[in-house]
């Protein structure tokens, strides 16, 4: 058996796979299939992502972005925001499950812009803005109704908790940062630490961090 064809099977199994996890119809799967394929498309010029096997694209951008579903009730939020979105991980993958979501991805890299726009119109989202600057000018010129912001390979925590400081306009939104098993708060952070929980992707241990505003 030659290596395509193994990796045909591989793919094939992982896309099995997340499609049974989160119920998923065979439009949706058609869809995230063709963000891995544009994904690694595009990563040859704008090196979007270090992780360009099909099989591995689907389970740590695509599972590891949706795992958060198993823990928010997404039909219940209207608004998200994704802090250095980078290829649009996890907040496209969450769209194309929810497509109600009004979704801001925040991406300084004029690259990675060009890509998110053209993802989005590929796979027909919508209600979804690309902000161009940095997070310290998103706080201090933005006031978009966001009920969660996710952070997954972006800014550390202690930057991130910026959104619960006096004046922002965002103190009423939880956060949710994708952190490894070892990690432990450090003192800025751990003020606004509302739990931690655990979740698993291909046997690798890793958790979710809630910050919100302290009472």
């Amino acid at each position: 058996m030659n290596k395509a064809h193994l990796d045909s099977n591989s793919l094939g199994i992982q896309l099995q796979h997340l499609a049974t996890k989160y119920t998923l119809t065979d439009e949706l799967i058609a869809k995230f299939k063709r963000y891995m394929e544009l994904l690694i498309e595009w990563n040859k010029k704008f090196n979007l992502t270090a992780i360009t096997n099909p099989a591995a694209i689907v389970k740590y951008h695509f599972d590891d972005s949706l795992a958060i579903t198993q823990h928010i009730d997404f039909q219940n939020i209207h608004c998200i925001s994704d802090i250095g979105t980078g290829a649009g991980f996890p907040s496209i993958p969450l769209t194309v499950l929810f497509p109600h979501l009004k979704t801001i991805l925040i991406e300084v890299n004029a690259k990675k812009r060009t890509f998110l726009e053209h993802i989005i119109k590929e796979l027909s989202l919508h209600d979804v803005t690309i902000y161009p600057h940095d997070w310290r000018t998103f706080l201090r010129t933005t006031d978009y109704p966001i009920d969660y912001f996710f952070a997954r390979a972006s800014l550390q925590p202690e930057e991130l908790v910026r959104i619960f400081k006096p004046g922002s306009p965002y103190t009423n939104a939880t956060l949710v940062y994708w952190a490894s098993h070892q990690w432990i708060p450090q003192k800025p952070e751990f003020l606004y630490l509302e739990k931690e929980v655990n979740y698993t992707i291909d046997s690798i241990q890793r958790k979710f961090i809630f910050f919100k505003q302290t009472k």
